[in-house]
C-alpha cells in the first residue's frame, strides 16, 4: 500500500496521488535507515539469505498467503471505505499492511499448522504475496470510486447537485452492477504495463519508493535485529488495535439518536462546535494525524481556520445579497456552493499544475534515458553510484531472479487485446450513455497515460490517476453532451480510466517489491490477480454494507456524508453545462483560488527546501474547506502527541510512532464491521448521550418540569 490520498488530492495509499500532501516520507526514510544500519553489519541483504532455497513461482503461491491476504484485505477494504465515507482522506497503510501481515503469518505458524506437522514459517517470498494480494484488494476499494465517481451517479447525489439530476445522468446503485463494472474495468490495467516490467526495473532502475520501503521492511523480518524489533512492533500494534476496538464499542452504546455520543462532545466550546470545529474521539484521524507530515497536518489545520473561522462566516454576511436568504444550508445556490466550487477550483488547479510538473519530468527523463542508453546521473537508483549498483551482489542475484520466469509478450498484448474488448462490448450495457466507441478511445490512449503515471510513481512516487480520471470525465462528457447523459458517462469514464492507471502503477511498485525480496514475477503477477479479483466483490460488499446500514449516507449532516461525490458530480456537469448557475462572485472567487493555488505551488518548488517546508500545501488546505474542521481537530492532536513523544523519546516514537497509529486505525476500522451489522440487524444504542449549553439545559430542565409535574 502506497502512501496517502483524499479522493481527489492524494492518491494511490493503496494507489496515490500527490504524496506531497501526506507523503510517508518518515516511514520510508525510517525503514531505509533501519536496512542501512543492518547493512553496516552484514554489508549484504542477500548474503543473509545465500544458503537458502528461492521457491519455485508455484511454491510462493501458497493457499496460507491467501487466506492471510483475504483477511487482511478484508479488514483494510473497511479502513478504506470507513474513511471513502467520512472525509475522503486515506492514510498510508503499507506500514500497517505490512506489520499486520506479519503478525498473521506468526499466528498461522503457531496456531493453525496440523498438529505433528512442522511448523514451517513464511517465507519472504509468501510475505511480498501477501503483500501484493492486499495492495490489490483494497486498491479496489480506491479505485473502484465508492466515494467519488461512482457514488455520485446516484439519486442521493445528484439531488444536491446543482443540476442534470433527470435519469439519464442518474444510476441507482446497485450490487450487481457495481459488481460487474468492477470485473469489467479492473483487469485490464495489469496487462497494459506488463510488458515494460523489466525496462522499468532492469533497464531504467526507477526506485518505486514505496515498493522499496515495503521490500527493506520484508527483509529486516529476517534480519536479526529487523526481527526483534518487528516482534515488538507487532506486540504494540495489538494493544492499540485492542483498545481501539474496545473504545469504539463503548462509545456506540451512547449513540442512540442523531448527534448523540461522545463523538459528538463540543470540546472547544458549543460556537466552535456549530462552524465544525471540535474533538470527535476518532482513533482513526489521531492515528491519521500521527502518520501524516507536520506540514500536511498544519497545512490542514490553517485551511480549517482559514474556511469556518473567517471566510464562510464572511460569505454568511452576504446572504440576501451575494445568494438569497432562507436557503437550505446544503444548496448549492447558497453557501455550501462557494464551499463545493472554490474546492473543486484549489483542487483543479493543484492537479494540474503537478500534472504537468510530473509530466515534463517524466519526458525530460525519459527523452535522457533513451538518448544516453543509461541511467546514470537521471534516475535517484539509490545512495550507491550507478557503478556500484550494478556491480553490487544484491543487484545480480536480484536481477538474475527477476528475469529467471518470463512472462511473454504475446501473453500481456493478448490478454489486454481480450480483455478491452469484452469492456467495450459489456460497458455499454451497463451504461447505455457510455458508447462503445468512448471506450475504446479509452483503451487505445490508456497505455500511453499508464506508462507515463507508473513512471512518475518509479521516479517520485507520486501517481496522478485521478487527475486522468478527471481529464476523462470532461473530455467524454463534453463529447457526449448533457442531453445525451454527459454526466453518466463521463463519470464512468472516469471509473475506466482511473482503474486502469492505478492498477498498472500499482504493479510495477509491486514488481520492484518483489525484485528485492527474489519473488518471480510469475507468482506476483497471479498474486495481483487474485487480489483483484478479491477486491472487485469484497470492496463492494463492504460498500453495501455502509449503504444499506446508514440511512442518509450521502447527505452533508450524515455520519457518512460521502464529501467527494458531490465534488465529482459537479465537475462532471461543469464539463457538460458549464458554470452558469453559480451563485454571485463564486466564479470570481474560484479563479482566485485557482491562480492562488497554482503561485503557490510555483513558490514552493522555487524556494529552497528548507523555506519550502515551512508554506502550506494549498491542496491540504483544501480539504476542510468543504468537510469541516472536525477531522483536523483530531488529526492535529495525533500530531501533537507524535512531536511530543519524539521530544521526550525520538528513538522510542521512530520504533513504534508507525505502530501506535496503524492500531488506533485498524481497531476502529474493525470495529465498523459488527456496527454495521448490528445496525443491519436493527439493533439500536441503548443510550443518546447530549451536550446542551447551559441556557439550553435550562430551558430543557423547565419544559420537564412543566411536562412531568415535577
Amino acid at each position: 500500500m502506497n502512501s496517502i490520498r483524499d479522493d481527489d488530492a492524494m492518491e494511490n495509499g493503496c494507489s496515490n496521488e500527490n504524496r506531497h500532501i501526506c507523503e510517508p516520507e518518515d516511514q520510508v526514510a525510517q525503514v531505509k535507515n533501519e536496512v542501512e544500519d543492518e547493512k553496516k553489519e552484514v554489508e549484504s541483504i542477500e548474503m543473509i539469505f545465500i544458503d537458502k532455497e528461492v521457491p519455485s513461482w508455484k511454491n510462493q503461491l501458497t493457499f496460507r498467503a491467501f487466506v492471510v491476504s483475504f483477511v487482511l484485505g478484508t479488514l483494510l477494504s473497511l479502513v478504506v471505505m470507513k474513511l471513502h465515507m467520512t472525509t475522503g482522506m486515506i492514510p498510508s497503510l503499507n506500514i500497517s499492511a505490512g506489520l499486520l501481515g506479519f503478525l498473521f503469518g506468526k499466528t498461522w505458524t503457531k496456531f493453525l499448522e496440523k498438529p505433528g506437522t512442522s511448523k514451517k514459517p513464511f517465507t519472504r517470498q509468501e510475505y511480498t504475496m501477501v503483500q501484493t494480494c492486499v495492495v490489490a484488494t483494497c486498491g479496489i476499494a480506491f479505485s473502484g470510486g465508492f466515494g467519488s465517481y461512482m457514488f455520485a451517479m446516484s439519486e442521493v447525489t445528484s439531488k444536491q447537485s446543482m443540476g442534470t439530476n433527470d435519469p439519464q445522468n442518474t444510476k441507482n446503485l446497485s450490487l450487481g452492477w457495481i459488481i460487474g463494472f468492477l470485473f469489467t474495468v479492473s483487469f485490464i490495467g495489469l496487462f497494459s504495463l506488463l510488458h515494460f516490467r523489466k525496462i522499468m526495473i532492469i533497464d531504467y532502475k526507477l526506485v518505486y519508493p514505496s515498493g522499496t520501503a515495503t521490500a527493506h521492511l520484508i527483509n529486516s523480518f529476517y534480519t536479526p535485529k529487523g526481527a526483534k524489533l518487528a516482534r515488538k512492533q507487532v506486540k504494540v500494534l495489538s494493544k492499540f488495535l485492542s483498545f481501539s476496538f474496545l473504545w469504539g464499542c463503548f462509545q456506540w452504546f451512547y449513540t442512540a439518536g442523531s448527534n448523540c455520543g461522545i463523538a459528538s462532545f463540543p470540546s472547544l466550546g458549543f460556537e466552535a462546535y456549530n462552524n465544525r470545529f471540535y474533538f470527535n474521539f476518532s482513533r482513526t484521524y489521531v492515528g491519521v494525524g500521527m502518520i501524516c507530515s507536520y506540514i500536511t497536518n498544519i497545512s490542514l489545520l490553517v485551511g480549517a481556520i482559514f474556511s469556518w473561522g473567517v471566510m464562510w462566516p464572511l460569505i454568511r454576511t452576504k446572504e440576501g445579497g451575494w445568494y438569497e436568504s432562507g436557503l437550505p444550508s446544503d444548496s448549492l445556490q447558497g453557501i455550501h456552493g462557494y464551499r463545493v466550487f472554490i474546492t473543486i477550483a484549489v483542487i483543479l488547479g493543484d492537479g494540474l499544475y503537478n500534472f504537468f510538473k510530473v509530466s515534463s519530468k517524466n519526458i525530460t527523463g525519459l527523452a535522457c534515458q533513451l538518448r544516453n542508453k543509461s541511467s546514470a546521473n537521471i534516475l535517484p537508483v539509490a545512495d550507491a553510484s550507478p557503478e556500484e549498483k550494478v556491480s553490487s551482489f544484491d543487484d545480480k542475484r536480484r536481477t538474475q531472479f527477476f528475469l529467471k520466469d518470463q512472462i511473454p509478450s504475446w501473453f500481456a498484448l493478448g490478454g489486454y487485446v481480450i480483455i478491452a474488448s469484452i469492456s467495450t462490448a459489456i460497458l455499454p450495457q451497463i451504461f447505455h450513455q457510455l458508447k462503445w466507441y468512448y471506450v475504446l478511445i479509452i483503451h487505445v490512449f490508456a497505455p500511453v497515460l499508464a506508462f507515463s503515471n507508473a513512471y512518475g510513481c518509479g521516479l517520485t512516487d507520486w501517481s496522478l490517476a485521478s487527475s486522468y480520471g478527471k481529464f476523462a470525465i470532461f473530455t467524454i462528457g463534453a463529447w457526449a453532451g448533457k442531453d445525451q447523459g454527459g454526466v453518466l458517462a463521463g463519470l464512468a469514464a472516469c471509473g475506466v480510466m482511473m482503474n486502469i492507471v492505478s492498477t498498472a502503477g500499482d504493479l510495477m511498485q509491486d514488481f520492484r517489491t518483489g525484485y528485492m525480496t527474489l519473488a518471480s514475477p510469475r507468482s506476483m503477477f497471479v498474486s495481483q490477480v487474485i487480489g483483484t479479483a478479491m477486491g472487485c466483490v469484497i470492496s463492494p460488499c463492504v460498500f453495501w454494507l455502509f449503504y444499506k446500514a446508514i440511512d442518509d449516507i450521502g447527505t452533508p449532516h450524515s455520519s457518512s456524508p460521502v464529501p467527494f461525490a458531490l465534488v465529482y458530480r459537479n465537475m462532471a456537469i461543469i464539463g457538460t453545462e458549464g458554470i452558469s448557475s453559480l451563485p454571485k462572485n463564486c466564479l470570481n472567487l474560484c479563479y482566485i483560488f485557482f491562480a492562488g493555488t497554482i503561485i503557490v505551488n510555483v513558490i514552493r518548488d522555487v524556494v529552497p527546501k528548507t523555506w519550502a517546508n515551512y508554506i502550506p500545501l494549498p491542496v491540504a488546505m483544501a480539504i476542510p474547506f468543504y468537510i469541516g474542521a472536525y477531522f483536523v481537530v483530531d488529526m492535529s492532536v495525533g500530531c501533537l502527541i507524535l512531536f511530543v513523544w519524539e521530544k521526550m523519546d525520538k528513538a522510542s516514537a521512530d520504533a513504534y510512532g508507525d505502530s501506535v497509529a496503524s492500531g488506533l486505525i485498524v481497531g476502529d476500522g474493525l470495529w465498523t464491521l459488527p456496527s454495521t451489522i448490528l445496525a443491519l440487524a436493527g439493533v439500536e444504542p441503548p443510550i443518546c448521550m447530549k451536550f446542551l449549553s447551559r441556557s439550553t439545559n435550562a430551558k430543557v430542565d423547565e419544559f420537564l418540569k412543566t411536562s412531568l409535574h415535577i
